[in-house]
């Protein structure tokens, strides 16, 4: 369930993005991410098979698939300056926000470790970017 109106559209850092259709309030939780719930050996073979991973692994042999049954923050980008955040809970992804957000501002969060390993280029465009996921 998304609890405050966002969109898609295309995005600056990287193919679609989400972005506020509203002004979303500092430490406000905006919505889980939508998916299907698989086993991690299922999640590790379905990214495999694709380019654009949708994937997000909880830690309990778990893992969101969120590229079954999405909602709009499928499509939230990485920044290595974000105003959102990503908490895993029972087999669930909420996203919060960081600070307030302006309506039309894009919301990205920090995607922390990911399968890339430190060799995609990070294209988030932040003052303290990291250069690569």
């Amino acid at each position: 369930m998304i609890q405050f109106s966002v969109f898609n559209a295309a995005s600056n850092i990287d193919g679609t993005g989400v972005f506020a259709n509203q002004r979303i309030p500092a430490r406000r939780k905006i919505g889980n991410l939508g998916g299907e719930v698989i086993s991690l050996r299922e999640a590790r073979k379905r990214a495999a098979k694709t380019k654009r991973v949708a994937m997000v692994e909880f830690g309990n042999g778990y893992a969101l698939d969120a590229s079954i049954n999405p909602n709009a923050l499928r499509y939230l980008n990485h920044s290595c300056q974000p105003n959102c955040y990503m908490r895993c809970i029972n087999n669930r992804v909420e996203f919060w926000s960081l600070r307030p957000i302006k309506k039309g501002e894009e919301l990205t969060c920090n995607y922390g470790p990911t399968h890339h390993d430190g060799k995609l280029p990070c294209r988030c465009g932040a003052s303290n970017c990291v250069g690569y996921l």
